[in-house]
């Protein structure tokens, strides 16, 4: 079966939970970028953005219990209503056995670097001994990657992108979910990564792929060495990122921001354009356009 948008990752029918319906859901999807016949999940918080799937058909949505299902919503999808939709969302995953780890790939060895034979490589690159690029990477042209460089998953890399010893890129970010007796539930991370062009990147960091979209480091991005970019970051363009920083994931930032040393993010937070986070900060508030906040907690 092939997904009408895109890739299919599983192939789960329906009336396993609702018989009267018989369809199939055959990948994940956001509220941002939604799908047909995917599962997604949708919050109280976000419930104003549930015109997105009058857009979209044979979706399995769970759906919080305290709301009221559209019904041209009911109509188009199966609607799962749930004390909390997220973890339910999760559990689908675990209920169905459906794991996404990168699988074995045949490669050559080119220079002492392993390389996928499906991989896509750019004109000039310098690839180092010890680095491994898998099946799913797309590299531009001019293209420096480090011995011990390890690139895992779906990643588009852009022109003039550095990339330094011992990174690693396509990392699972944690998910944190716990059923009602407190067992970790782990949701699959789907996503993967884009890096703009003219990106550097140091040695040592691990930048995580996204959840179900992608994470994304903006054109002119420069991260330090041994930071953290966790799952579904968005970097915005010429942000500087300095070293043993951490961003948790669905952080965000806007254009020029300056990130000083041993910072912390905490997870879904913005930092505005032209900002800049002092060394050591705990940011835990959205930082506005320009502003200057140092500190734990950051102020």
């Amino acid at each position: 079966m092939t997904s009408v948008n895109g890739k299919t990752y599983f192939c789960i029918n329906v009336n396993k939970y609702f018989p009267p319906l018989d369809f199939a859901v055959v990948r994940p999807a956001s509220l941002n970028s939604p799908k047909d016949n995917a599962v997604m999940f949708i919050m109280e918080k976000n419930i104003a953005q549930a015109d997105v799937f009058y857009g979209v058909n044979h979706c399995l949505i769970y759906w919080p219990e305290t709301m009221a299902v559209p019904v041209g919503v009911a109509e188009k999808h199966a609607v799962y209503k749930c004390a909390d939709p997220h973890l339910s969302y999760c559990k689908f995953f675990s209920e169905n056995n459906i794991t996404y780890y990168p699988p074995m790939e045949e490669y050559s060895l080119v220079n002492g670097a392993f390389i996928a034979k499906t991989a896509k490589i750019g004109q000039n690159p310098r690839i180092f001994p010890g680095a491994y690029v898998g099946g799913e990477i797309d590299i531009g042209d001019n293209v420096y990657i480090g011995s011990g460089v390890k690139l895992v998953g779906e990643i588009h890399i852009g022109d003039n992108v550095v990339i330094r010893e011992n990174t690693v890129l396509g990392a699972d970010g944690l998910t944190t979910d716990r059923d009602e007796n407190g067992r970790a539930v782990t949701m699959p991370q789907f996503g993967g990564i884009v890096i703009e062009d003219n990106v550097q990147i140091g040695a040592n960091v691990v930048i995580c792929r996204g959840a179900i979209d992608h994470t994304i480091i903006r054109r002119g991005a420069k991260i330090s060495n041994g930071c953290l970019i966790s799952h579904n970051i968005h970097l915005g363009a010429d942000t500087f990122v300095v070293d043993e920083s951490c961003m948790f994931g669905s952080c965000s930032t806007g254009e020029q921001v300056l990130i000083s040393g041993n910072s912390t993010i905490r997870n879904g937070i913005h930092v505005g354009s032209r900002s800049i986070v002092g060394m050591g900060s705990v940011v835990v508030k959205p930082v506005e356009n320009g502003a200057t906040v140092k500190g734990n907690p950051a102020k």
